[in-house]
């Protein structure tokens, strides 16, 4: 079948709010960055000459407007977005610590995000992807988590591989086991699992990343899991077949930089550069050099972002990833 996108993505398409220093009067200021999780991916993509397509919801306001220029502005293919006069577009207020850690304040009940019905989703683009991505903020309520089971289902049925990205913002959930039962839920669909340290310790109860990769993979027939690390670098864990009990395993150093601003986007980015080799190599045959490859190029492509406001608008350019290594 040909495919005319290489990945649409589903989920939030919000402004995040990021703290920008402070007035001569002492009040702090905040500048509206284009954000979400699922389309920070697609926006990494775009600047790696992938061909893209997103799915979600935004107000018919102001910052839907602008979000919906946005798109256009760095090549994500708006088809499957969808401007809503009765909902207001997703705010996220996002406070930086000194030590790079970050807290969140969500404008959202309800968003123009959490509304993404069924009837909304275009199946259509999905089956036209090679790669369908998804997270679980457009999981945490009705009638967003239908439309999300729907499109999984729907990708599932095309043939696509399937990307997950648990992205878990605890504010946003009613209880964490719900957040639980939702990224469960996921696990059973998705080819592709990208996850962070502190998620897969909190899922799995398990302090060490290697054996909680194992809890995961004893459950799901999960083909590739990457575990971002933050200031440690990354992790890949490869198997052959979704019936392999053995894996490959990789790892890579982190990229530190003293010009680090911030670290909002980081973990998309890497996402993204991960897709885009899948996209280049496929899923078979790969081994160990081939993930340490695709670990190094993703944690460099990441630590560029950490320099930069935003994300989604300022995706470094594979020319300035190149350069960093070297």
């Amino acid at each position: 079948m040909e495919r005319s996108y290489d990945v649409a993505a589903l989920g939030e398409l919000l402004i995040d709010m990021t703290m920008n220093g402070k007035s001569r009067q002492g009040n702090v200021l905040y500048e509206a960055n284009p954000g979400g999780a699922p389309c920070n991916v697609l926006a990494m993509l775009e600047k790696l000459g992938r061909r893209t397509v997103f799915i979600g919801k935004v107000g018919d306001d102001i910052f839907g407007h602008e979000l919906k220029e946005v798109l256009d502005e760095v090549g994500i293919d708006s088809k499957g977005l969808i401007m809503d006069s009765n909902v207001r577009t997703t705010l996220a207020f996002v406070k930086t610590f000194e030590d790079g850690d970050r807290d969140f304040s969500f404008y959202r009940n309800p968003g123009a995000d959490m509304m993404l019905s069924k009837e909304d989703v275009d199946t259509g683009l999905i089956a036209s992807a090679k790669i369908f991505h998804f997270g679980t903020l457009s999981m945490t309520h009705e009638p967003a988590r239908s439309a999300t089971l729907f499109a999984l289902d729907a990708a599932k049925s095309a043939g696509c591989l399937i990307s997950f990205d648990p992205n878990i913002r605890e504010p946003l959930w009613d209880s964490m086991d719900e957040a639980k039962e939702q990224v469960l839920a996921g696990m059973g669909y998705c080819d592709i699992l990208k996850i962070s340290d502190n998620e897969i310790t909190w899922l799995t109860g398990i302090d060490d990343y290697t054996e909680g990769v194992k809890w995961i993979l004893s459950r799901y027939d999960i083909r590739l899991i990457t575990v971002s690390l933050g200031r440690n670098g990354s992790l890949a864990f490869y198997r052959r077949s979704p019936s392999d009990p053995g894996f490959i395993k990789a790892g890579a150093k982190p990229f530190l930089r003293e010009d680090t601003i911030e670290t909002t986007g980081a973990g998309d980015t890497f996402g993204g550069c991960v897709l885009d080799f899948i996209i280049e190599k496929g899923l078979e045959g790969l081994d160990e050099q081939d993930l340490g490859e695709m670990l190094k190029f993703a944690n460099a492509a990441a630590s560029i972002i950490t320099t930069r406001r935003g994300a989604l608008r300022v995706m470094p350019k594979p020319e300035e990833i190149k350069a960093l290594l070297g």
